[in-house]
């Protein structure tokens, strides 16, 4: 049976590296915005590591068929169809076929999906693939052409597509619960995100945020979808990718980033993306 991307995966499919063909990784970029980010890759050969992010992953498959492992099930991904990644999911990645796959993709930081819920519970979409005809139109045209600026008022209309997206085809629904202390909450997040380097203390998460530590680390994983620790983490990982794309040497990265060493941020690497520093930073288109 032949699967055809719809007429917004074709144009997308145009602008692969190289058509996808050349075996290994190849990574492209796009522009972002604050809690966004975007990417487009192809893989053909060796796939992508079990791991997780911390922020939402909807990304369209262009070309191939993508498959992975996720929630104890392999899934697979045809082109023009849909998946779906929660935040702290582990996850792995590998073409179906020898053809290799190609794909699209949107990050989107929790905060954003809490800030356009207004508090109400993160969503969770039981199903990680949407078929073509569940698909939004509007949200693939968020995907089509990744390199154009995000201003103000579309990095507003791609988050509430993408939390359309989710709320849904979520198996939650907003429910009564106890109030998140949201405003305190950010607080810890802007502390930690101010300088990832650094590692905070509980005293100083109860400190800003007024919270006593349980209420902290509990509301925390509620709110954002991972816990402080590991939040701190993968923003130590972004200050080390800005730092290996501008040419920062792996173990110099390690230690401005503040890994324990070059194989500690190796190992935290691979958790996050699937791949090795070298491998990734050789994937780059």
């Amino acid at each position: 049976m032949r699967h055809e991307s719809p007429d917004g995966g074709a144009g997308l499919r145009r602008h692969l590296p190289d058509g996808g063909t050349r075996p290994g990784h190849r990574l492209r970029f796009g522009s972002g915005a604050a809690g966004i980010e975007r990417l487009e890759a192809s893989l053909t050969g060796e796939g992508f590591a079990t791991h997780r992010h911390d922020t939402y992953a909807i990304g369209m498959t262009l070309r191939g068929v993508q498959t992975f492992r996720y929630r104890g099930e392999q899934r697979h991904c045809l082109p023009g169809e849909w998946h779906v990644l929660h935040p702290d999911e582990p996850h792995d990645g590998v073409a179906g076929t020898d053809e290799g796959f190609a794909y699209r993709i949107v990050y989107l930081d929790p905060s954003l999906v809490q800030d356009a819920l207004g508090g109400a519970p993160l969503p969770f979409v039981a199903d990680p693939v949407i078929g073509r005809r569940d698909a939004d139109p509007a949200l693939a045209a968020c995907l089509r052409d990744i390199d154009e600026p995000l201003d103000e008022v579309e990095r507003l209309t791609l988050t509430l597509r993408v939390v359309r997206t989710l709320v849904r085809h979520s198996s939650v629904r907003p429910g009564r619960r106890a109030p998140l202390a949201l405003e305190a909450l950010a607080r810890v997040r802007d502390l930690i995100a101010g300088d990832p380097a650094v590692r905070r203390t509980l005293a100083e998460f109860e400190q800003v945020s007024g919270l006593d530590r349980w209420t902290v680390a509990r509301q925390f994983r509620e709110a954002f979808g991972t816990s402080p620790t590991r939040f701190r983490t993968m923003r130590q990982l972004d200050l080390a990718r800005r730092l290996l794309r501008d040419g920062v040497p792996l173990a110099e990265a390690a230690q401005l980033a503040g890994f324990a060493d070059q194989a500690h941020m190796s190992r935290m690497f691979k958790r996050a993306y699937g791949l090795t520093p070298a491998k990734w930073t050789a994937a780059l288109a």
